[in-house]
């Protein structure tokens, strides 16, 4: 009765000095479950554990560990915390006078860690969810502490505490941390959060992630992970990482405390436990090899082709990249360009004449242009130009004689320039034919050796893409998708059973139109 209405007090307490959107207060049953994975690897012994929480509010996370692992664990032990909110660092402050040797400190972690020489056995947090770092970008941008390998988008900091944490662990040190499903998954390839995921991975310093129930928390109903961290991992476990979708280990409370209506109680926390020492699959848990977590996102310039399958890239010499026109006339129906298709204007006298067809007839004219979508027609001293749609080809006509050139682009552009020493205030019209190309991106499934991946890209090239293309880029991704892995279709019914309750309520209908007959 005495914890429950501790656990109350310091919730409600917590609650009011979370003046932060995202801080949550971490629910008794949770810390349980954190500080059984703690004490499952570890062993009796003199060594003194030193435990540490980079965001440790009111305490209640940080001593609830520590004393459990007491209970669990024959050792000795001392905490250290900080936090920046200043009532719940009085609050941590004030549990932290009676007990051996706690060490509390007020501050941004993230900026002034007050623990910058120290390193730790056991790190433990709950930082806050979806919380904006702009207000002090500068001084993490500048960071000389090397903890920050890769920057997440300025929205949400919370895996710039993940880093703060790793960086805090000595050589053989573990550690739980709490996040939301942001910190799995958000982020494209090349993002920071991506990297991030991805160094954590390479070094090898992720052992598994745990899914908890949603209704978990006192004020949020959505889905939260444990991280397990490990540098220390046992040769079975190198390189791989197991996710345990712990989402249906609960049991419901009988009356709600705030958002919270679930709890994993000891039974399902035991049950978790046992499975992470397990390391077999079953069926809520699954162990892979970490790369199956990544991705490649393999860049690519498709080239277009036309009905029948030519590209005006065919048509241009070696080395060059478009078929410069020298137009006489431009007509896209609505309006025709004659004398004013010239490359400059040599006599800056007709400057205030040609100056109003600039800005009322040939800039709106190029920057509404779309070649698709207009009739535009480019008539040189020699030959007509145009698109047809219908066989997505250029179309190249000399005295009533068309020839298809293939799939391209009619690039018509205007500029103004400037007058210099040499030259007057001129006009600028260039009208060019180019390859119609466009930058896409594949989703490809990542292998360790280098010559498997990119065998396996080719093989996806071969397969999927019917295209002219050129490699761009190839980014490496990580993601940790629990849906993907753990997802069950719904089962749906019968052919049988559904025409079973159609024809029930035929019957139904049948019967309640005799009635009103009646």
């Amino acid at each position: 009765m005495l914890n429950t209405l501790e656990e109350h007090i310091k919730r409600r307490w917590a609650d009011i000095s979370a003046d932060t959107a995202g801080e949550q207060y971490t629910p008794d049953d949770v810390i349980a479950l954190i500080a059984e994975i703690i004490a499952s690897k570890l062993e009796d012994g003199d060594r003194l554990l030193k435990i540490y929480d980079c965001t440790c509010g009111g305490g209640n996370l940080l001593f609830g560990v520590e004393d459990r692992i007491k209970e669990k664990v024959n050792r000795l032990t001392q905490t250290f915390g900080q936090d920046w909110n200043d009532a719940l660092y009085a609050l941590a402050k004030i549990e932290s006078r009676f007990r051996v040797d706690s060490k509390i400190e007020h501050g941004n972690t993230l900026t002034d860690d007050k623990f910058f020489a120290d390193e730790f056995d056991v790190v433990v947090a709950n930082p806050p969810y979806g919380v904006d770092w702009k207000g002090f970008q500068k001084d993490i941008r500048n960071d000389k502490t090397q903890r920050f390998h890769h920057l997440p988008s300025v929205g949400d900091g919370q895996l710039l505490f993940m880093q703060h944490l790793i960086s805090k662990l000595n050589g053989t040190g573990m550690g739980v941390v709490v996040h939301n499903g942001s910190t799995l998954f958000s982020g494209d390839a090349g993002s920071g959060e991506s990297n991030i995921r991805k160094w954590m991975l390479d070094k090898d310093l992720v052992e598994a992630v745990i899914q908890l129930p949603t209704d978990e928390f006192f004020n949020t109903n959505i889905y939260t992970y444990l991280w397990v961290l490990n540098k220390q991992k046992p040769d079975e476990r190198k390189d791989r990482v197991m996710l345990i979708n712990a989402s249906e280990k609960f049991k419901p409370l009988k009356k709600n405390k705030g958002s919270k209506r679930k709890e994993v109680d000891e039974a399902n926390r035991l049950e978790i436990v046992e499975t992470l020492a397990q390391w077999a699959d079953n069926d809520y848990a699954r162990v892979f090899d970490k790369e199956f977590f990544y991705f490649n996102k393999q860049g690519i310039m498709l080239t277009n082709v036309d009905e029948q399958g030519e590209t005006f890239a065919t048509r241009l010499k070696e080395g060059k990249k478009s078929l410069k026109l020298k137009p006489v006339k431009l007509d896209n129906g609505d309006r025709t360009l004659t004398e004013f298709i010239i490359d400059e204007v040599p006599n800056s006298a007709k400057w205030d004449d040609l100056k109003q067809y600039f800005t009322e007839d040939i800039k709106p004219f190029v920057s509404s242009l779309d070649y698709k979508e207009q009739p535009l027609v480019v008539t040189t001293e020699k030959a007509q130009y145009s698109f047809d749609n219908e066989q997505e080809t250029l179309i190249k006509e000399v005295l009533g004689k068309q020839e298809a050139l293939g799939c391209g682009k009619i690039v018509v552009k205007c500029s103004f320039k400037k007058k210099t020493k040499t030259k007057p205030e001129n006009i600028v019209i260039t009208v060019e034919l180019t390859p119609d190309t466009q930058k896409d991106y594949e989703i490809i499934p990542y292998h360790r050796d280098s010559d498997e991946n990119q065998a396996a890209i080719a093989a996806f090239m071969e397969k999927y893409i019917t295209k002219p293309f050129e490699y761009l880029d190839n980014v490496v991704g990580v993601e940790i998708n629990f849906h993907k892995v753990f997802y069950k279709p719904e089962q749906l019914r019968s052919v049988e059973e559904i025409l079973d309750d159609i024809s029930e309520l035929d019957q139904q209908l049948k019967e309640l139109e005799d009635s009103l007959l009646l």
